[in-house]
């Protein structure tokens, strides 16, 4: 994939696309925890994942995903056919999730992509609003890989999905190729994120690096603080009565918790 250079980088409008990509992945992040959790819960879990009709067409999806051959195994898959409609209203929400989570994906590596071959260097103590969004949406984006390969029956929603899409339309779901490709791939996420992000290392690595001084200012052990009088009122009696003057930047101010899930991720 190949991106043009543009000169004037306010084309590329890279500020707006963090925000708004940041704002779909943290809604992103709610439905993925949301269907974790509704299928690790025996209640809430669809119930065609229990219908005992069903089971030999499950474990078939499974073992061979992401291939689902309707033609050629027809008999396992006469199960579904006689609930195909039914298989398609009530997973539809679960099967349209993991297509947006895919469709986000791609943007998210796009912009990273752009971004790195237009030579974009981050630099936290120049441009905090810009770096911030950056590093948390690169966080966003390594939490929703990784917990998308925590969802268990992933690959039989997905493909008990497409098995009846199949049946009922006559032809796979466009999505699905793609859609279990991806599943496959992140069985592994940490391996896979880093093949995905290594397009990218030079626009990452400028973010982090630009930390450093900042996280190790910030970073000091308390005993350290105590020598210095940092944290005291009665060092300076005299300049309690005067207003701080500081040309401390914005960056100073921000959590350590923070800036330790940006080094950590």
């Amino acid at each position: 994939m190949s991106y043009k250079i543009i000169n004037d980088s306010s084309q590329l409008k890279f500020a707006e696309k963090l925000v708004i990509l940041n704002d779909r992945a943290l809604g992103m992040l709610t439905r993925i925890y949301n269907m974790k959790k509704a299928c690790a819960d025996p209640k809430l879990r669809p119930q065609f994942l229990t219908d005992k009709t069903l089971e030999t067409a499950i474990s078939y999806i499974v073992k061979r995903f992401p291939i689902v051959d309707i033609k050629r195994n027809s008999a396992v898959f006469s199960s579904i056919n006689e609930m195909k409609a039914n298989i398609i209203k009530k997973l539809s929400l679960y099967y349209y999730t993991f297509v947006d989570l895919l469709e986000l994906k791609d943007a998210i590596l796009q912009l990273f992509t752009a971004m790195d071959a237009n030579q974009c260097r981050l630099n936290i103590n120049q441009n905090l609003d810009l770096t911030t969004s950056f590093l948390n949406l690169l966080v966003n984006y390594c939490s929703l890989m990784i917990l998308l390969s925590r969802v268990e029956d992933r690959k039989a929603v997905l493909g008990l999905y497409a098995a009846a899409y199949d049946i009922l339309h006559t032809g796979i779901e466009p999505s699905f190729p793609r859609l279990g490709q991806m599943i496959v791939d992140y069985e592994q996420p940490l391996k896979k994120l880093c093949e995905d992000l290594g397009l990218s290392y030079r626009v990452i690595s400028s973010a982090l690096e630009s930390l450093k001084e900042t996280y190790f200012r910030r970073n000091i052990s308390a005993e350290q603080q105590r020598d210095s009088s940092m944290i005291s009122l009665t060092a300076n009696p005299r300049h309690m009565l005067y207003a701080a003057q500081t040309n401390t930047i914005a960056c100073e101010y921000m959590s350590l918790d923070t800036m330790d899930r940006w080094i950590i991720c």
